[in-house]
């Protein structure tokens, strides 16, 4: 072992250790140190990078001057050879004389060595050689002779230069001569060497900076390393090594991302790691979810006990310090308290306690059904801790109601859940009463306590011996002997209690730990009863009200022979809904929708909505319309509740508004088989054909309801006698474990087998279709239409004529007598006199007559205006307006309905009438002379 200056541990400073001799200890200790190391390194490498960055730079200005003496050749030439004069001055007879004096001028003036003005086949006119005048250029002008400028690098006679040529064009573009300018290479030269002292004087700055530089990081990494050669480091790393995966305890390091970053070999073992454990989140290593939350949420733990397979082991976990500039991680350190339990027994207990008291909680409330929430606490227990668990709960318990939160002795309660190692017991069974009569029995007194009771020794509990003499003889001999009551509270009131037994299978009686762990169980449990309590509470009520707003009985009607299904979701009541309403004419309307949400709110918006479809359906309205209105409606509510929830921001309370609803409304009309319907978001219905074929008819896609802003359409069918349609709800066909698709096609083949009425393909259909623990409501509604026989049907054309009012009105008197409704005909007939007339003077051709027998008589009088009569009372010295008041008077219900081209008032009346209305005239043909 080393110490901090890497020499062993005991030696004295000046005892030799390893190093050269022949060096001086600090010469020595920098030529082997890791930071000796680095700054050859770092050295060697300054210097290779001024070496390549000064070649690079002399290379870098050869190019520079080479191409601005290009570009200066190039402009020289460009300059003489555009002069003015140029052109006429090569035709003179003695070019050379003319044009010498101004190429040296020019050459002079720009800083060329030379300008050459040439023939176009290089031979020269003007040159500062004169010896050279007169003598062919060489070189290539091959280009400049085809008009092409150029410069080039030239080696050759008189000297290498860079040279540039530029053709010389007369006024018609034939090149007629040539201009040659260049500078000497070995000018070029000459500024490149000239720049070499400045170039190498920063080379050599650069090196002192960046030797410096290596200087002072090797000497901050000798601080670092403490001068350390690299075998010593290294040695150092194999002791750390060694130490980190010998020792007996797991160590793992967690990085801020909560990543695993290390974990010795004792971890892995204890954890049961996988190989390619470290980088991986912790959520990922498999961990127990109570440890692998520990880990996430980063808090501080001293001896925790945590569950590991089959180990308990003593987690400790502290906070790492930053380091850097790497946040702050976090340590956890494990020991394995398992070994120890073997040897003091008492671990293996509490680890079996820890296990049950973890399965407790994964097991126990898994539902909120209070008497399965009661059947778990039981269960879990048998056998790891009793023999027999019993659980009694108080009655408003069971009911979901709010039990008494006074203190005090109970002195009933029913068994709700009993569990053992044996069927064979003593005990009340469940269901039955449970009376704690005598204060002193552990049941009573764990009640008035309001605390676990422990009686070790059941043989010397008088008072549990004297609450039911032969009970308890029964039971001892049996062989229970030891008991532990746990009263179970939520929030300081009682709900029931729990009763743990022991008998000859566990011999041990239960001592004072037992006592404290049946605490804790039962106050898990307790908390878990409660919460289904309070669901069963609110559920039963969401039931009730929904059940409450839904229709019980189905209206009287002929149109179809309806049965229907409602079955609210086992974790909520939702907002479906269903209705069947009879219209005018023997019509009826179907509907069937679904609110958004669960719970009392969307029951009781489910109740708002089909009151307003109620009273939308007096008005007669289309299908369409109907919805329109409807939707106008709910975004209007959904505005009120709005604000509502903005003026109660301060927490006092908060309006909840439609959050969404769909809806089907389809008319039925048993005189023409014609089926109108139109849906707001909500999923089309199926229709059966008689011969059994099944189809959903294509309706147009309309937006939900409260969303507003496009208008619905409605779609008409013709439907066959004995068609049958089925209106559903869309938790019939889907759920978490099938898409509506596939649910649509199960529907098809149970509604394709024939013969079966409404309420045999109710039952079929849910059996098909419905899931154990459904998610959504599910309404089902199923109706097979019927058609008005032609014989209960009687029409007739009213000519725009009041003499014609008496031939119809005679006409209908003979109709009614042929249906046999001889009994109500002269009430009928006034009823036809009041509508007739009241067509023919304010209405617009065209006007029929249609009675209908169906479970009324049904008086129709149709005309093409869309002016509708008001009831109103005539004052005594009005001649008319009593007409309509007579027509309410004398029929069960009366009204108008618009259609596209006009209305259709109309009156029911029953058709057994009783005795004859004392009418105030005698004569019916004065009563068309009476005014609305």
């Amino acid at each position: 072992m080393t110490g901090r200056l890497g020499r062993p541990r005991g030696s004295p400073p000046g005892q030799p250790t390893g190093r050269d001799p022949g060096l001086p200890p600090r010469l020595s200790l920098g030529a082997r140190s890791v930071a000796g190391q680095v700054f050859a390194l770092q050295a060697v490498i300054v210097v290779l990078l001024i070496a390549a960055a000064s070649l690079a730079l002399v290379f870098q200005e050869r190019y520079d001057t080479e191409r601005d003496a290009r570009h200066r050749s190039l402009a020289a030439a460009e300059a003489f050879a555009h002069a003015p004069g140029l052109p006429e001055a090569l035709g003179a007879p003695n070019p050379t004389r003319e044009l010498q004096p101004l190429a040296e001028a020019a050459r002079r003036a720009s800083g060329v060595d030379f300008i050459a003005v040439m023939t176009p086949d290089g031979v020269r006119y003007t040159d500062p050689r004169p010896d050279l005048i007169g003598k062919r250029a060489t070189g290539d002008l091959s280009r400049a002779i085809g008009g092409q400028s150029f410069t080039e690098v030239f080696k050759g006679s008189p000297s290498d230069a860079v040279r540039a040529v530029v053709p010389v064009r007369d006024a018609s573009g034939t090149v007629v001569g040539l201009v040659g300018t260049g500078i000497e290479v070995a000018k070029v030269s000459d500024v490149v060497e000239g720049q070499l002292p400045l170039l190498l004087g920063a080379a050599a700055g650069a090196l002192l900076l960046g030797t410096g530089g290596a200087a002072l990081v090797s000497r901050r990494l000798r601080r670092q390393t403490r001068g350390l050669g690299e075998a010593e480091m290294a040695r150092i790393n194999e002791h750390h090594e060694a130490v980190l995966h010998a020792v007996r305890e797991g160590v793992l390091i967690i990085g801020a991302d909560q990543r695993l970053l290390l974990a010795n070999d004792e971890a892995r073992r204890l954890l049961n790691l996988p190989p390619d454990a470290e980088q991986r989140h912790v959520g990922e290593l498999g961990l127990d979810p109570r440890t692998t939350s520990l880990l996430v949420s980063g808090r501080v733990a001293t001896d925790e006990v945590h569950l590991a397979g089959d180990r308990l082991l003593a987690v400790n976990v502290r906070p790492t310090k930053p380091y850097g500039g790497h946040p702050s991680g976090s340590v956890m350190t494990l020991r394995d308290t398992t070994e120890l339990a073997s040897l003091s027994g008492r671990a293996e207990v509490a680890r079996e306690r820890l296990q049950l008291l973890y399965d407790a909680g994964v097991r126990i409330g898994t539902t909120l059904d209070v008497v399965r929430t009661a059947e778990e606490l039981s269960d879990v227990a048998v056998p790891r801790f009793a023999d027999f668990v019993t659980v009694e709960l108080l009655e408003p318990v069971l009911r979901g109601e709010e039990p008494s939160p006074a203190t005090g002795m109970y002195s009933q309660m029913r068994r709700a859940a009993m569990s053992g190692v044996r069927t064979d017991h003593p005990l009340q069974h469940v269901g039955d009463i449970i009376r704690f009569e005598v204060p002193t029995a552990p049941m009573a007194a764990a009640l008035d306590a309001g605390h676990a009771v422990l009686a070790a020794d059941l043989n010397a509990a008088m008072g549990w011996r004297a609450q039911d003499e032969a009970g308890t003889r029964e039971a001892l001999g049996y062989g229970l002997h030891s008991l532990i009551s746990v009263p179970l509270q939520a929030r300081g009131v009682v709900l029931g209690m729990a009763n743990f037994w022991r008998a000859a299978d566990t011999p041990e009686a239960f001592d004072e730990e037992d006592l404290s762990f049946a605490e804790e169980l039962g106050a898990r449990a307790a908390v878990s009863i409660d919460n289904a309590r309070r669901y069963t509470r609110e559920h039963a009520t969401a039931v009730a009200l929904q059940r409450s707003l839904l229709p019980r009985v189905l209206p009287d009607q002929s149109a179809v022979e309806v049965a229907f299904r409602y079955l609210p979701a086992k974790a909520g009541v939702g907002g479906d809904w269903f209705d069947v309403i009879p219209l005018a004419g023997a019509r009826v309307a179907l509907i069937v929708g679904d609110v958004v949400g669960h719970g009392v709110h969307a029951a009781a918006t489910m109740g708002r909505l089909r009151t307003a479809v109620h009273n939308f359906s007096t008005l007669d309205m289309p299908p369409d319309e109907l919805l329109g209105h409807l939707d106008e409606l709910i975004h209007r509510i959904d505005q009120n509740e709005s604000a509502a929830a903005g003026d109660a921001a301060d927490g006092a309370g908060e309006a909840a508004g439609v959050t969404g609803a769909t809806c089907l409304y389809a008319v039925y009309d048993p005189v023409s088989g014609l089926c109108t319907m139109a849906s707001a978001g909500h999923p089309g219905p199926a229709l059966v054909r008689p011969d059994g074929g099944v189809e959903f008819p294509e309706l147009p896609a309309g937006l939900p309801l409260g969303v507003g802003g496009m208008p619905f359409e409605a779609t008409e069918l013709l439907l066959p006698e004995s068609s049958r349609l089925v209106l559903f709800t869309d938790g019939l066909l889907e759920d978490r474990d099938r898409d509506f698709d596939t649910g649509l096609d199960l529907l098809a083949e149970t509604l394709s087998q024939p013969g079966r009425s409404p309420e045999q393909a109710c039952a079929d259909v849910l059996a098909a279709l419905l899931f154990p623990s459904p998610s959504d409501d599910i309404a089902l509604l199923i109706a097979d239409t019927r058609r008005l026989d032609a014989d209960r049907i009687a029409e007739w054309e009213v000519p725009a004529d009041p003499a014609a009012v008496s031939r119809v009105r005679n006409a209908g008197s003979a109709q009614l007598a042929a249906w046999g409704l001889g009994d109500i005909a002269f009430t009928a007939e006034l009823i036809l006199s009041e509508l007739i007339t009241n067509a023919i003077r304010y209405g617009t051709a065209p006007i029929r007559v249609r009675l209908l027998r169906d479970r009324n008589l049904i008086c129709e009088v149709s005309d093409g205006s869309s002016t509708s009569p008001h009831l109103r009372y005539a004052a005594t010295t009005d001649e008319g307006g009593r007409g309509l008041f007579l027509v309410a008077q004398y029929t069960e219900r009366w009204g108008t309905r618009y259609t596209e081209r006009g209305k259709v008032i109309w009156a029911e009346l029953p058709l057994t009438g009783g005795p004859e209305p004392a009418l105030p005239v005698t004569d019916l043909e004065s009563l068309e002379d009476l005014a609305w």
